[in-house]
């Protein structure tokens, strides 16, 4: 079901502004990792498991009976999530291991060139695709589309601080105007084109996979002496909110 252009076009730009602004939230720089942060993350991912889990399932039952009765439909969009949290590993794993900017660049520059555009044509990728699924999602009501939109607007500022920490001045100058036009041209898209609902479901797939990643890359690796307290508590806080409206 298509969402009404003009709460759509408020979710959207309010979206693609996270990634114009979060920079200037110089309050969730540093070590220990802020606690700001890890209640994102917290939230993206009861987000995840709360509701689109829930709403996977209803559209993996639309999945199965649209196609031929072959096995592994059974748990087609489930595959497609592990795809996606498989993809976003294999860019995350690229970023960490790519060399070192040569001898002599500046300290802001970041990793190099094909790393860092590898890592931001995949979150551009993705931002397009939420772009998309603000317009085409079963539930249209204005409740729900105001838990997508804080549900990925934390996720962005997660996603937002770890891309500029790895790609420093190139994400400044570059990436984080493409991230927000990602936003801004998968919501376009969506108002001129129209798709089956079981691709809807392999999107939103897609989708519940690359948050659970991106929210746990940022929160395991050691060094960030990440705030489990704070992550349970956004997790229990939006889990909460969710059953009960």
């Amino acid at each position: 079901m298509e969402q009404p252009f003009l709460a759509a076009a408020v979710a959207v730009s309010a979206l693609a502004m996270v990634h114009v602004f979060a920079g200037k939230l110089g309050f969730l720089e540093g070590v220990p990792r802020s606690r700001w942060l890890s209640f994102a993350g917290g939230v993206s991912v009861a987000y995840v498991f709360v509701h689109l889990l829930p709403e996977l399932n209803e559209g993996q039952e639309a999945v199965v009976e649209s196609s031929e009765p072959l096995p592994f439909l059974e748990h087609h969009v489930y595959l497609v999530a592990l795809v996606g949290l498989a993809l976003f590993y294999g860019v995350e794993c690229s970023t960490r291991h790519a060399k070192p900017r040569p001898e002599g660049s500046s300290s802001e520059a970041g990793t190099g060139t094909s790393t860092f555009w590898l890592s931001i044509g995949s979150f551009a990728v993705y931002n397009a695709i939420i772009g998309y699924l603000i317009v085409h999602r079963e539930e249209t009501t204005l409740r729900s589309l105001a838990l997508f939109t804080i549900a990925l607007g934390v996720h962005f500022v997660v996603n937002d601080f770890g891309l500029r920490e790895r790609h420093r001045d190139d994400y400044r100058r570059v990436g984080r105007w493409i991230l927000a036009a990602g936003v801004v041209v998968g919501w376009g898209v969506g108002q001129l084109t129209g798709i089956s609902e079981q691709a809807i479901a392999l999107l939103l797939g897609f989708i519940a996979g690359g948050v659970v990643l991106n929210v746990m890359k940022e929160e395991l690796p050691e060094e960030r002496e990440s705030r489990f307290s704070s992550f349970a508590l956004g997790a229990g806080a939006y889990a909460a909110l969710l059953l009960t409206i």
